[in-house]
């Protein structure tokens, strides 16, 4: 069984719990999802190794250079996570390429994957061989989704005039293969949630037809459905300052944490974390304990039950 947290000796540590944001889709807040999970786990008492395997956008390092620039000017101390990057390979050969940055990440993650609680992987919105090494490793993926179905067509094709789902699309299908790549090296459940970012705050038709189509996909795909963050103007003003809705400070004096709209993101954010079940107090711990227990006895043959006559 996986045991989560330090422990005094070093011989017993065990792996880290890896959280992997994933889609192949761009611009879906896969960066702002994973630097918000990075900082609630942080501010629970955790230690989180961070990884940006996009190697030329490097979305989540920038942010997190501008939390060290903040706290620099600021004096002030906010938790940060210990924090990775992939250089990105300049040859003419995609595979030394690969080679060049799958050395990098692995070298990393094994300097981490036993001191630290959580280990949060940022992906890349394009597929990739450190992608999908990625989403193979992951304990819990999530996949951030735009509320449209130019979004949902990673997941799944829709026909127009019924709005039936109709078929698997790329990404699908490619976590599907990383869940059984998973099952087959350590017999481990990969937990899969799909969350539903910038929703509108005004119900729309929209939004309600998409609701159906994951509705219909997760019975398919055998992945969860959870909502995230909504079109919030707080969002994009914190990049610049490295912040997030859950740091209790304020990015600048004209601006306060403790704002309107900075509480309401700040609890869509909590009530995201909390849908995740991730093992973050005792209980956590107890349902991931069960769930690998559950998982391995699954595999053996079910023993028939002698009667009473027998």
């Amino acid at each position: 069984m996986y045991e989560y947290g330090r422990q005094n000796d070093s011989s017993q540590r065990k792996h880290a719990y890896v959280i992997v944001c994933g889609n192949e889709k761009g611009g879906s807040g896969k960066t702002t999802t994973a630097m918000h999970i990075i900082v609630g786990l942080l501010n629970a008492g955790h230690s989180v190794a961070s990884f940006d395997l996009d190697t030329r956008q490097l979305s989540l390092s920038r942010y997190i250079d501008n939390r060290k620039v903040w706290i620099s000017r600021n004096k002030t101390k906010i938790p940060m996570p210990d924090h990775f990057y992939c250089e990105r390979g300049f040859s003419d050969s995609v595979l030394v390429n690969e080679n060049h940055e799958l050395k990098q990440f692995s070298e990393n993650l094994q300097s981490v994957e036993r001191s630290h609680d959580f280990v949060v992987i940022d992906t890349p919105g394009h597929d990739s061989y450190l992608m999908r090494l990625a989403h193979s490793m992951a304990d819990t993926l999530i996949t951030p989704l735009n509320d449209s179905y130019i979004d949902f067509d990673v997941l799944g094709r829709i026909d127009g005039p019924t709005g039936e789902l109709t078929n698997i699309s790329h990404y699908a299908n490619m976590v599907r293969e990383a869940r059984r790549n998973r099952r087959n090296v350590d017999n481990s459940l990969l937990d899969w949630v799909v969350v539903r970012n910038r929703l509108s705050q005004l119900a729309s038709r929209n939004n309600k037809n998409i609701e159906e189509s994951l509705n219909a996909l997760s019975m398919k795909l055998g992945c969860r459905l959870a909502n995230g963050i909504s079109e919030r103007v707080v969002f994009r003003e914190l990049f610049p300052h490295g912040l997030t809705v859950l740091d209790e400070v304020s990015p600048t004096k004209t601006q306060r944490p403790n704002s309107i709209s900075h509480l309401a993101a700040r609890q869509e954010v909590r009530t995201l974390i909390s849908t995740l079940r991730l093992p973050i107090d005792q209980a956590g711990k107890i349902r991931a304990d069960a769930r690998k227990t559950w998982i391995n006895a699954s595999a053996k043959p079910f023993r028939r039950l002698r009667s009473a006559g027998e």
